[in-house]
């Protein structure tokens, strides 16, 4: 009798699994439907600055497109998502507080238009090499240095974020320091992680002091250097740019611009420096700031970027990152919240994003949102097509 009923018991639980293997389908989610892909309207807005077009048009598949924008309208703080493709704005669409005439606040990217203001200048002849000493523009600080580490840190080393200084999230007074505004003294008064050019480690400072140099070298504010030479050649009106205690405009952050004359910036350095069959920037500059000078920052921890990420592969270039998802390859220029400026040269792509800043929160909740939008970016580039 044992036996027995141990073997109805065994067909009773095998019958059991076989059902709840069978419902399994049904209670596992799945992605939008495609009448709800069909539902979705991404269609550009009536444009002067941009000549306007459709995936399909372009050879991209619509329903990838409409999944992309399907996915953005569930995050909670994303303002914009623009595609172009071969020059065409395909894609365009507005969400939460996001306008198409509303400057956002665009955190770290500045980092990339700084970055494109120093090949400028050296391109000029205002900067001579980009192997000149860091001190070599800071004479009022030159004269106090106590590591003698400093006297070496390059401009090239500085673009690279390996001029040695830490990352000031990692400690209160690096964060205090930088958001004092007084930024020269802290070449001296804050100290070396790691001997220049050694290693990569991110450093707002360090964009801030490229800015300053800029400043000085030109004899112009960061802006009004970009003005002429920057965003006049791009037909951009930009918006605010925040400065620090002395004036000069952050080389670090706090740029601010429309969605669609951020991607003009993008299209521009997707092209080598060309808008409009204008050459604004060297293509030599354009591909020395897409190269590689440091690899897998995303494996190296540290970093609050790494949690969670689709993208992987993260390095960095003259203050521009690159990625890889899906085994398509990226450049991206990247800010906090999630503002984004992605660069795919196999597909002939800009993709922006624009989102909540959450200026001066850097915290485990603004993280979670950034990172929310920059996996929006990386599951879409993930879906397109392998060659």
């Amino acid at each position: 009798m044992l036996k027995r009923s141990g073997h109805r018991h065994f067909l009773f639980l095998f019958a059991s699994v076989i059902l709840v293997l069978a419902m399994l389908p049904s209670c596992i989610p799945h992605g939008p439907s495609a009448a709800e892909l069909s539902a979705v309207d991404y269609t550009p807005l009536p444009s002067d600055d941009w000549e306007i077009s459709m995936p399909a048009e372009q050879g991209l598949d619509p329903l990838l497109v409409a999944e992309l924008y399907y996915n953005a309208a569930e995050l909670e703080t994303i303002y914009s998502l623009l595609v172009i493709k071969d020059g065409y704005l395909i894609a365009e669409k507005y969400f939460n507080d996001g306008a198409v005439d509303q400057k956002d606040r665009l955190a770290s990217v500045t980092k990339s238009f700084t970055s494109a203001l120093v090949g400028l200048a050296l391109d000029q002849g205002y900067l001579a090499s980009l192997d000149q000493k860091m001190l070599e523009f800071f004479p009022e600080i030159a004269g106090q240095i106590t590591d003698p580490r400093k006297e070496e840190i390059t401009i090239r080393q500085m673009l690279r974020m390996r001029a040695g200084y830490p990352w000031e999230e990692t400690d209160p007074v690096l964060w205090e320091g930088l958001l004092s505004g007084y930024y020269p003294p802290l070449i001296e008064e804050f100290p070396l992680t790691a001997d220049p050019g050694t290693k990569f480690q991110y450093s707002n400072l360090t964009s801030n002091w490229l800015g300053i140099i800029l400043a000085r070298t030109t004899g112009q504010s960061l802006k009004s250097y970009a003005e002429a030479n920057l965003f006049v050649p791009l037909r951009i009106e930009a918006g605010e740019w925040g400065t620090d205690a002395e004036g000069n405009n952050n080389g670090c952050a706090n740029l601010h611009l429309t969605p669609r004359d951020a991607a003009k910036f993008g299209l521009l350095y997707l092209d080598e420096g060309k808008y409009k069959g204008n050459q604004v920037i060297p293509a030599d500059w354009v591909r020395e700031s897409l190269g590689r000078y440091s690899e897998n920052i995303n494996a190296s921890g540290g970093f609050p970027a790494n949690w969670g990420l689709v993208i992987k592969d993260i390095g960095y270039g003259y203050q521009w990152w690159s990625a890889s998802s899906g085994g398509h390859d990226f450049n991206l220029a990247w800010g906090h919240g999630g503002q984004l400026i992605a660069l795919l040269d196999e597909f002939d792509m800009v993709i922006v994003v624009t989102s909540y800043p959450f200026f001066l929160q850097h915290d485990e909740e603004s993280w979670k949102y950034e990172m929310a939008n920059v996996n929006l970016l990386g599951n879409f580039i993930k879906t397109l097509p392998q060659d």
